[in-house]
Formats: structure tokens, C-alpha cells, sequence
């Protein structure tokens, strides 16, 4: 096996998908919580 070296891996690309992730979280929830609202005025 080869020789691992602690923090040598390139990690950009789950960075990448990891930002990307959040991203679509939290757009995700504010989309429901809009729905929520909108429905909570509908039916008061």
C-alpha cells in the first residue's frame, strides 16, 4: 500500500458538492416555509 500523508487529498470537488448541497437545503426549506405561510393565509 501506498504511503498515506495526513491533508494531502485534493477535497475541491466534494467542497463543490458540499456547497452545492446547502445550497439546494436551504432553498429547499425556504420554498416550504413559503408554502406554509401561504397556506396559513388561505385558511385564516
Amino acid at each position: 500500500m501506498a504511503e498515506h500523508k495526513h491533508g494531502s487529498m485534493d477535497t475541491t470537488e466534494q467542497e463543490k458538492t458540499f456547497d452545492g448541497f446547502m445550497r439546494f437545503s436551504i432553498w429547499t426549506v425556504v420554498v416550504i416555509i413559503v408554502a406554509l405561510i401561504l397556506l396559513a393565509m388561505i385558511n385564516a
